[in-house]
This record gives structure tokens, sequence and C-alpha cells, in this order.
């Protein structure tokens, strides 16, 4: 047990229990990190149901190649090209 008037070989610091656990500190998802995985969901299940139903939702929901409908695609695949970044960068600061 460490003692006030221990050796400084024998003495715990916080500083050290931290530094161990700060490797495991998750990176908290801000509100760009929440809009691009709902788009990224929404993008994935839509695919999903032209693949297997040849059903595109977005285009029943506000109409084929509408103004909304190609909005709707392109912040999905903005939110793709979004992840892409993100996760890069993740894979970077693990390293």
């Amino acid at each position: 047990m460490a003692t006030i008037n221990a050796p400084a070989s024998e003495r715990r610091h916080l500083s050290d229990r931290r530094s161990a656990t700060g490797s495991m500190h998750r990176a908290r998802m801000n509100a760009l990190d929440w809009v691009a995985l709902v788009l990224l969901i929404v993008g994935g299940l839509n695919w999903g149901l032209v693949g297997l139903f040849n059903y595109d939702l977005v285009a029943a929901l506000f109409g084929t190649q509408s103004a909304l409908s190609r909005i709707v695609y392109v912040l999905v695949g903005l939110s793709a090209l979004y992840s892409i970044y993100t996760s890069s960068k993740m894979a970077s600061d693990k390293h």
C-alpha cells in the first residue's frame, strides 16, 4: 500500500490510472454524425427495398425524380462521403 512518505518508485499516481483508461475513451457523436447515420440507414433500407422488391421508397414518398427525392439521394451520398472521412480519421487516430 502506498504511503505519503513512500519512495517515488512505490507511489501510485492518479495520472497513471487515467492514462490507462484514457485509451478506452469513446468519441461522442455530434449532431452531424447522427444525421449522417440516419441518412445512411434510410439509404441502405431504400436500396434493400429496391433490390428485393423493385420498390423505391424515396420515389414513392417524394415522387420519381422530383426535386425533393433528388435532394434526399444527394444527402445520402454526402452522408456516405462524410462517413468515409470520419471512419478513416478514427482509424488513423488509433495508430
